[in-house]
């Protein structure tokens, strides 16, 4: 086994680590795309790559300058490429849109495959801390940081039994909760009467204290408050 098979397996094997620890980071907090998908991810970017820097090994069929193709067009196909893998974990619940940093992971996966495959592993190594660093110590961070919460609220009453739009939001900001728009339609076969709205809020605690109010009220025949996410 020559000096180049040993390099190429390295940095297979290197792909393979790097890709297992950002995606075990997304299994341990269960999304969709974790440890196997990461791994074949950076697998595959460094793979593509080694097959243009090394690509004097399988062009031998051609004389050796006549001609060479450009790694950074392979690099450029692997970020694109990857944007379809990217877009599969990315899903709607409701009117919430998660999985935005999953697919971010899977596109810094592919760059840091990329950079192994050519083998210039000082950046590959500080680019997999940087990622791990914002994956899981970001988080923590994140959560302790002053924002605001937002909310989307529905609301569903009995037609005869409704509560007007002014008890509404006299109804929210008693909670602590802003109103950002508000909505109301018929539903049911004209049976029960609905509000939709967007709220906000300084502190996430307030949320629990709306629910138990509204589970207090009996005129109210559902509710439902959905936290937007990443």
């Amino acid at each position: 086994m020559g000096h180049e098979d040993m390099v190429i397996i390295g940095r297979v094997s290197g792909a393979l680590v790097i890709g297992a620890l950002i995606g075990f980071e997304r299994t341990f907090h269960g999304r969709p795309a974790g440890f196997r998908t990461h791994s074949l991810v950076c697998i595959a970017s460094a793979i593509l790559m080694i097959v243009t820097v090394y690509q004097n090994q399988w062009m031998t069929f051609l004389e050796h300058d006549a001609i060479r193709t450009d790694p950074t067009r392979m690099a450029q196909g692997i970020m694109t490429g990857i944007g379809f893998l990217g877009a599969g974990v990315i899903f709607k619940e409701g009117l919430t849109v998660r999985g935005l940093t999953t697919a971010a992971s899977i596109w810094v996966t592919a760059a840091i495959g990329i950079l192994v495959g050519i083998g210039f592993w000082f950046a590959a190594i500080v680019g997999t801390a940087a990622a791990l660093i914002v994956l899981a110590l970001f988080r923590y961070i994140e959560a302790r940081l002053p924002s605001e919460f937002y909310a989307h609220h529905m609301l569903r009453f009995a037609r005869d039994h409704v509560i007007g739009e002014e008890e509404v939001h006299k109804l929210i900001h008693d909670h602590g909760f802003t109103i950002a728009n508000l909505s109301s339609r018929l539903s049911e076969s004209g049976q029960q009467f609905e509000y939709r709205m967007t709220i906000k809020s300084r502190d996430r605690k307030n949320a629990e204290a709306l629910s138990t109010y509204l589970r207090g009220r009996p005129e109210v025949v559902e509710f439902r408050i959905t936290p937007t996410g990443d």
